[in-house]
């Protein structure tokens, strides 16, 4: 027996087949672990594996399941495409299509990391949105700046605004109170940020890959974290160019007769690895001699994006080995 799961924000629709793609039971479940547990449990022992798509919320159904004991398998559904010419379709159909996916043995799956280090990772990742948040602030008082008085101050000055200083600025009062509520959220954000820096520090600190992962040059302590927990187990990638391809830092072109036929899915991989490696690259290209010699290398024959990205990749690669050998960076090594 094969199992696949419709997942929604509100219900879930389960599908249960059999080696001849027969339907053995199908039905409509409001989103609560115990009921999908109880329709599945007749037929526990005879299932392959229940296959729950990748969606926002999946995280509760995936650990429900493996709690009670059922094999799961998360669907990577930006790799799944629905064959066409179907003339109906709705979730009955898809359900029944990713567990006749996992019978055929060609379903593309994602990994399930381990709740606890899904947990820090999510940490990670609202460090970032809240950074996101606090800089939209700023931005909004550089315009504010620039509307009233033509010039523009720093992000840093912007932050160290007091209330005070902003009524001795010949504002008039309604422009001063827009600015305070900026100010305002600005601060709050950033206690937030530094509390949340403060227990990922502590939750990944002393893992040894970290201190691995500072050695390249561009990476620090937050872009390091951003690698560590985004990467999960670096075992999971067969090769190099699959953790490269994972971090966006490769090409996604279709080729026929060795001519450009089209591009694939370029956002098909991991946007914060993306992030992290250009980042790295514009840090690296700045404080390493030899990575900003292979900049300007690249640079000569192409242009300044396409380099950056080039040395994104040399250092995904170049942290891929790191974390599989456990060894610091050889910058010779590198950009050998």
């Amino acid at each position: 027996m094969y199992s696949g799961i419709d997942l929604h924000s509100n219900n879930s629709v389960v599908a249960i087949i059999d080696d001849a793609d027969r339907v053995v039971a199908q039905k409509r479940l409001p989103n609560d672990i115990a009921k999908i547990v109880g329709f599945l449990a007749r037929w526990q022992d005879e299932l392959t594996g229940v296959v729950v798509e990748s969606t926002y919320n999946w995280y509760w159904l995936v650990d429900g399941l493996q709690d009670a004991g059922l094999r799961v398998h998360l669907a990577n559904t930006a790799a799944i495409k629905q064959y066409e010419g179907l003339k109906h379709s709705g979730d009955e159909t898809d359900a029944r299509h990713l567990a006749h996916l996992l019978r055929l043995g060609i379903l593309p799956t994602g990994t399930i990391l381990p709740r606890e280090h899904r947990a820090v990772r999510d940490l990670a990742r609202k460090r970032m949105q809240l950074v996101h948040c606090c800089t939209s602030q700023v931005l909004a008082v550089e315009n504010i700046m620039a509307r009233q008085f033509g010039g523009r101050m720093t992000s840093n000055e912007i932050k160290r605004l007091t209330n005070d200083q902003i009524d001795k600025l010949p504002l008039t009062a309604d422009v001063g109170l827009a600015m305070k509520s900026n100010i305002a959220v600005i601060a709050t954000l950033q206690s937030q940020i530094e509390l949340i820096e403060k227990r990922l520090q502590q939750r990944v600190k002393p893992r040894p890959q970290y201190g691995l992962l500072t050695s390249v040059p561009g990476i620090g302590q937050t872009l390091a974290t951003v690698i560590l927990l985004e990467a999960g187990s670096i075992e999971r990638f067969a090769e190099v160019g699959n953790f490269a391809s994972y971090a966006r830092c490769v090409d996604s072109v279709h080729t026929s007769n060795r001519k450009k036929k089209g591009e694939g899915n370029v956002k098909n991989g991991n946007k914060y690895l993306a992030w992290a490696f250009v980042e790295a690259a514009n840090f690296a290209q700045r404080f390493c001699p030899e990575a900003k010699r292979f900049y300007e290398r690249k640079k000569a024959k192409t242009n300044k994006i396409v380099a950056t990205k080039a040395l994104a990749h040399k250092l995904a690669r170049a942290c891929y080995h790191i974390l599989k050998e456990g060894k610091p960076f050889d910058v010779t090594r590198c950009f050998a």
